[in-house]
């Protein structure tokens, strides 16, 4: 049986530090799956702004922002306020194996859709076997 190689193996190694881990995976719920020749990451971010979504890779780091803002009308009293509000970030470090050139991003329904595809080095392939030349044997004489 091959061991199967996952580049997100280290995914979450680096949370941001002002938000922490319990925090990022409470506001930032993910999913992550491989789908053929991609990978494809769900981020929930219900109630986000879309213009406020930032997502960008800096070496193999890859860093999700968003912001969540709250009902601002000084008249309001507040019965219940269980909604997080606020700027919220997560980042994953990304092994080797992905094309972090080729990420696509969508978002709609309150999920950020990452699609990642594999680097085309990092894809299974076969490798053909060349036939030798058939060699001829030497025969020497006895002396």
């Amino acid at each position: 049986m091959a061991t199967r190689f996952d580049p997100f193996g280290e995914m979450d190694r680096l949370m941001n530090q002002a938000f922490g881990t319990a925090r990022a995976a409470a506001t930032m719920p993910m999913d992550l799956y491989r789908s053929g020749d991609h990978y494809v990451l769900l981020i929930d971010l219900p109630g986000a702004d879309p213009g406020s979504i930032d997502v960008n890779v800096e070496d193999r780091t890859l860093t999700i922002r968003a912001e969540r803002s709250t009902h601002s009308d000084k008249d309001v009293q507040w019965l219940a306020k269980e909604r997080p509000a606020g700027t919220y970030a997560r980042q994953l470090t990304v092994g080797r194996g992905v094309s972090l050139e080729d990420i696509t991003a969508t978002y709609a329904d309150g999920v950020l859709t990452l699609t990642i595809p594999v680097a085309e080095e990092a894809k299974p392939r076969r490798i053909e076997i060349q036939r030798g030349e058939e060699q001829n044997a030497i025969e020497g004489s006895r002396a």
